[in-house]
């Protein structure tokens, strides 16, 4: 599988800056205006791309849906009502699009009801992404693959061979794709961040490897990035303190902003994944590492004995690891005295 995915004219993955997803969400409020506002605030943050939810809350909740306790906690009764006061229609989402691609930014969207695939494909979105709980909706998956273009699966509350099978329905479809690790809870406590999970999706899957970010932290980004993050994914809000079952888990734009540059710092000093000198080190390493030097003075076709030597900075002679290619052969020529044995010096 490939280490990068595509979504518009962006390359995601290995080797990329991290690709940072402003979710929209339902923080919009049912109001397209609100969605417009929040897609520029977006931008002014520094995001890549915004996200919205489609959904229709009639074909989405039986009768019997429940609401979370982080909803309850929201101050929301009733899930069907809090559902259906928060849809967009095709024409607001069309909007939204219309404006992030404007200011240069993706749009992606997570749809949970497989009937309105087909009509939300011709919106124009640049990806799809889906739930958490939907990464055992074959039906879905297979039709956003059917599609076209990337998905980005969350796997909150998810085992490995659940997100494998998904994986493989994906791949059986063609479909370009990465992944987010994800803790399905509202918002997610520091110490159950479970960050090694960025790790693990990565190891085993090869596909790029992101983190949905629940938690309350400016941080979490940056660590995420350090674990192996290629995709960052956290929700934006107007209000803070606003009504409403995301917003008390979101970042106002300001603090997205001190995220998303924290998130590039450690991408920085995270570097490429090799170990090699780097260019600001060259004259430490010539400087500070030791020679294998003579001793004394050495006259030509003298056998040169491990007194005859001594290991001395500067660097750029051999190493003192070549000592074998020194003790017991002949001076090619006089050798002075802290002279840094090359070729050509001994035979």
């Amino acid at each position: 599988m490939s280490e990068q995915v595509q979504i518009g004219n962006r390359s995601v993955g290995a080797g990329e800056p991290p690709y940072v997803i402003a979710e929209i969400g339902v923080n919009h409020d049912g109001s397209v205006e609100r969605a417009l506002e929040l897609v520029e605030a977006a931008r002014r943050a520094g995001a890549d791309a915004v996200k919205l939810q489609r959904f229709d809350a009639s074909l989405l909740l039986a009768k019997s849906a429940e609401l979370a306790a982080y909803q309850r906690d929201a101050g929301e009764s009733d899930a069907h009502a809090m559902l259906a006061r928060l849809e967009l229609d095709a024409a607001a989402c069309a909007l939204v699009v219309e404006r992030a691609h404007a200011l240069g930014l993706h749009a992606i969207v997570t749809v949970f009801n497989e009937s309105l695939v087909r009509e939300t494909a011709a919106l124009g979105f640049d990806a799809w992404k889906t739930a958490s709980p939907d990464i055992v909706h074959r039906p879905l998956i297979e039709s956003l693959a059917e599609a076209g273009g990337p998905i980005i699966a969350s796997t909150g509350a998810a085992t490995m061979a659940e997100v494998e099978r998904a994986v493989g329905w994906m791949t059986s479809a063609g479909a370009g794709h990465a992944l987010l690790h994800c803790v399905s809870s509202y918002p997610t406590p520091l110490d159950a961040a479970h960050l090694g999970g960025i790790g693990a999706l990565s190891d085993r899957f090869g596909c790029p490897v992101g983190y949905s970010d629940h938690t309350g932290s400016l941080e979490t980004g940056a660590w995420a990035v350090a674990a192996g993050a290629d995709i960052l994914e956290k929700h934006l809000t107007w209000n803070t303190a606003a009504a409403g079952p995301d917003h008390a888990a979101s970042l106002v734009w300001e603090d997205l902003a001190a995220y998303i540059e924290r998130a590039h710092a450690a991408h920085r000093a995270m570097g490429a994944r090799t170990k090699a000198p780097n260019a600001i080190e060259l004259e430490v390493r010539r400087l500070a590492r030791q020679s294998i030097v003579a001793a004394r003075v050495i006259d030509e076709g003298e056998v040169i004995t491990e007194r005859d030597i001594a290991y001395k900075r500067p660097g750029g002679g051999y190493e003192p690891w070549r000592t074998a290619e020194v003790i017991g052969r002949r001076a090619a020529q006089r050798i002075e005295a802290d002279h840094a044995f090359t070729d050509g010096d001994v035979r």
